[in-house]
């Protein structure tokens, strides 16, 4: 019937035709089966879950903690949240009206997204930035607008945030991520501190994103929420920190007001956390707060050895001061695009890479590596790089 299959096709949400999947997870499939491949493309920490909060979640499962929780999560865990985040970052959070736990960062995004967009909101974004900032934008049906900072060593700074709202006056909202991926810059405090005097002059809202905040190297890590609270969606979770991805374990903190709403959509999307990971979050909060420095110090050495060998193979980088990325500058006698250029180290050198096109056009002519890798992995596709860079000079 091919009137009814015309139909059929055509019964799906139009903001999709401009929403491709993520090119790191398409890319990295396509190399996948590559033999004798050694991955750096993974955004994942390459650590195990601390065992005491493993053993938290598994105590949930055992004294049957298996119903629905509180929307916005145990009020034990807002509780834990509030108070890391007044220690850590010297927020004052209300635990009852300013929190929401949410499954993942991902999804706090998401329903912060939803939950303050309208169609045709422009929201800026700093690229080259993680893709799922955009497409999250376009399905709210906001418009993304990318700000590209290659030209400033990957920072959003001041004079350019200002000359993009002489072009975007209406502009709604900013997306902050640092220590970002996938450069791994972050900012000082006085680096923020200038940023947040134009967001106040402009009135803009700011989605907050620093779940690589515990993996912060040469700088002390400084939240926005701190300068200007009243204009920040703070979004933060465990999966970076203690090594956490699969729990699916994250949380908005914010206003009140905005918060309420981003409540309402993340109840629609998702009803409430699990459970499992929700105890293990209390424990890792409550008694983790030291876990991530054995891994920051991990991935420092990590950083370190790859920042420097790429240097000498003829890459340009600027040193992270977080998160576990380099972005990495072609060298300059190769005249491929990020993505031939990154298939053929997969095939030829079986290193696999993120061409750096994934993460928008700014992006193009470099490459993402991570070393949250295994260390001898690192070192194995460092050796095995630099055998091919020499093999084409």
């Amino acid at each position: 019937m091919p009137e009814l299959d015309q139909r059929l096709s055509e019964v799906y949400n139009h903001r999709l035709d401009t929403i491709t999947p993520s090119q790191i997870r398409s890319f990295s499939r396509e190399i996948q089966d590559i033999p004798g491949l050694v991955s750096l493309n993974v955004g994942e920490p390459g650590f195990n879950t601390p065992e005491h909060v493993k053993e938290a979640a598994i105590q949930s499962i055992a004294n049957n903690q298996s119903h629905y929780s509180p929307q916005n999560g145990w009020l034990e865990l807002r509780e834990a949240i509030s108070n890391y985040l007044n220690r850590r970052y010297q927020l004052d959070v209300d635990p009852d009206l300013e929190v929401t736990v949410t499954d993942g960062a991902t999804e706090a995004l998401s329903s912060s997204f939803l939950a303050t967009i309208n169609p045709g909101d422009e929201v800026l974004i700093p690229m080259p930035g993680y893709p799922a900032y955009t497409s999250l934008v376009e399905l709210a049906g906001g418009v993304p607008v990318g700000m590209d900072t290659s030209a400033t060593a990957f920072k959003l700074t001041p004079a350019q945030l200002e000359e993009t709202l002489k072009d975007h006056p209406n502009a709604k909202e900013l997306v902050l991520n640092y220590p970002n991926n996938p450069t791994g810059v972050s900012y000082t405090e006085a680096e923020l501190q200038q940023l947040a005097d134009v967001v106040a002059k402009h009135g803009l809202l700011v989605v907050d994103d620093e779940i690589y905040g515990e993996l912060t190297y040469d700088i002390e890590h400084v939240s926005f929420a701190k300068l200007l609270p009243e204009n920040t969606i703070l979004i933060n979770g465990l999966s970076k920190s203690h090594a956490m991805t699969g729990y699916r374990l994250g949380y908005v903190a914010g206003p009140a007001a905005i918060v309420k709403n981003v409540n309402k959509v993340h109840g629609y999307l998702v009803t409430s956390p699990s459970n499992p990971a929700q105890y293990a979050a209390i424990e890792a909060l409550n008694n983790g707060m030291d876990d991530p420095i054995p891994m920051r110090k991990a991935y420092r050495e990590r950083r370190d050895l790859m920042a420097d060998t790429l240097r000498q193979l003829g890459f340009g980088v600027v040193t992270p001061e977080g998160a576990f990325y380099i972005f990495a500058k072609i060298p300059a006698q190769f005249s491929e695009n990020s993505r031939e250029f990154a298939l053929r180290l997969a095939k030829e050198a079986k290193v696999g890479v993120t061409p750096g096109s994934a993460f928008g056009s700014a992006g193009e002519g470099y490459l993402r590596l991570s070393y949250a890798a295994d260390l001898d992995q690192i070192k194995q596709a460092l050796a095995q790089i630099k055998t091919f860079i020499e093999a084409n000079q």
